[in-house]
């Protein structure tokens, strides 16, 4: 895969709907930083915000538009946790500093509560999220993960609902309950992004739209990153690519797969109609391998997403195949349009856990956020920043949550992971 840039946003109802936008200019001969950030997404943007409020200088470069990526198209869902369980990183990394890495996801969502609240963002934040069951064995998994996080994360805002206590809140028949989480929410993410933008602006950083890394080396003590036009020479260099990271670094490249995923707007609905639907206004997301995940906007569209790509290549009939996904959770909308369809990349490892990290003397990177990206890539910024001003212990605790290659090679791990899915597919359908 080969990342174009030089591109606007895609066609979706985020881009219909942000509240602000820029036109930074690409970057033109040398330009001299304290520290380079690959990509203009959340994860950049955090780490450039927290680094130029410590007084450092701070240059971005980004391949097409800020927030093109995944910051600016996602489901917006602000989730608890990662996109592995906590047993998984128990395992690599024990209790105790599994606990504390926890507590920095939740650290996460914080972030984005004080960040809205200083900057002035406009993004419409909305409290509640759920985690639905479909089957028997979700509830099971629901109320073993319950106990999990009360009783050994101390987390106190969970709820578990049984069916009648969900249907209260969804007007759907296709869920048996779910876990409800009072702390987490949903946010317009390429609002939140564009915030984030500004506020990075406002207080100094130099970011540079349309331009490309082609090549990153270190020469006499410094770091040299070269764009089609001009040259960032910097002290430090902060990789925040994820997905499209593409062939700029192999050894974190071979350890992510971009992984497609789509989300279709209806047309509004108007409020009685979206609060009969979810009484709440929460996000929800399914527990299924390949998941649903479904919220209302502030114009009172549904936003429902899902369908899941591995080889990065959308459906044909894109609107049809939201319509249909839609369908199954709400039958009463078969007659409601869809206004807009879209889809981009996320980046998933292979034990859907983190990477953050050191790459070398004064490089880090954060990547494979694996759905879970709203709050920890927040997170990942501010401990990257943190890394830079010499403070690296809290990003060290994720090294040993160990990161394999996928299988497969450049050419053959896409056929790799369709193979090691398709049990998981099926067992979503029997």
């Amino acid at each position: 895969m080969t990342t174009i840039s030089g591109q606007g946003h895609t066609d979706s109802w985020y881009a219909a709907s942000r509240n602000q936008d820029f036109a930074q200019a690409p970057l033109q001969g040398q330009v001299e930083a304290d520290v380079c950030i690959i990509g203009a997404g959340i994860t950049g943007l955090s780490a450039a915000l927290e680094l130029v409020q410590q007084g450092f200088q701070v240059a971005v470069l980004e391949a097409n538009c800020i927030a093109w990526g995944a910051s600016g198209r996602s489901g917006g869902q602000m989730i608890f946790g990662y996109g592995c369980d906590m047993p998984v990183i128990e395992k690599a990394a024990g209790s105790t500093a599994a606990k504390a890495i926890w507590d920095m996801s939740l650290e996460g969502m914080d972030l984005i509560r004080q960040r809205i609240s200083q900057h002035q963002i406009d993004c419409d934040l909305q409290a509640g999220h759920l985690h639905a069951a479909i089957k028997p064995r979700h509830m099971q998994e629901l109320q073993q993960w319950h106990d999990d996080l009360v009783n050994n994360y101390s987390y106190q805002s969970l709820s578990l609902w049984q069916q009648a206590e969900l249907q209260d809140q969804i007007d759907s028949q296709r869920y048996l309950g779910g876990l409800f989480d009072s702390n987490s929410g949903h946010i317009h993410p390429l609002n939140y992004t564009l915030g984030l933008a500004q506020a990075a602006l406002s207080a100094g950083v130099q970011i540079y739209e349309h331009s490309p890394v082609r090549k990153h080396v270190t020469s006499a003590g410094k770091q040299l990153c070269q764009s089609d036009q001009g040259q960032i020479k910097a002290t430090y260099v902060i990789y925040a690519c994820n997905a499209y990271i593409d062939k700029l670094q192999p050894y974190l490249n071979a350890r992510i797969m971009p992984v497609g995923t789509y989300i279709g707007a209806s047309q509004p609905l108007g409020e009685t109609q979206a609060r009969a639907l979810i009484s709440n206004n929460m996000a929800v997301a399914d527990m299924n391998y390949a998941l649903d995940y479904f919220r209302f906007s502030n114009d009172h569209r549904l936003l429902f997403g899902g369908r899941v790509s591995y080889t990065t290549m959308p459906p044909r009939n894109l609107k049809k195949t939201m319509h249909k996904r839609m369908q199954l959770v709400f039958p009463q909308l078969k007659d409601v349009q869809i206004d807009y369809a879209w889809g981009g990349n996320v980046a998933i490892t292979v034990n859907r856990g983190p990477h953050f990290g050191q790459l070398e003397k004064d490089v880090f990177f954060a990547q494979g956020f694996s759905g879970h990206g709203i709050a920890a890539t927040n997170l990942a910024g501010k401990l990257m920043a943190e890394a830079v001003a010499g403070q690296a212990q809290r990003l060290a605790l994720f090294d040993d949550i160990k990161h394999l290659p996928f299988p497969g090679g450049e050419w053959f791990r896409v056929p790799a992971l369709l193979l090691g899915t398709a049990w998981y597919r099926l067992r979503d359908k029997l």
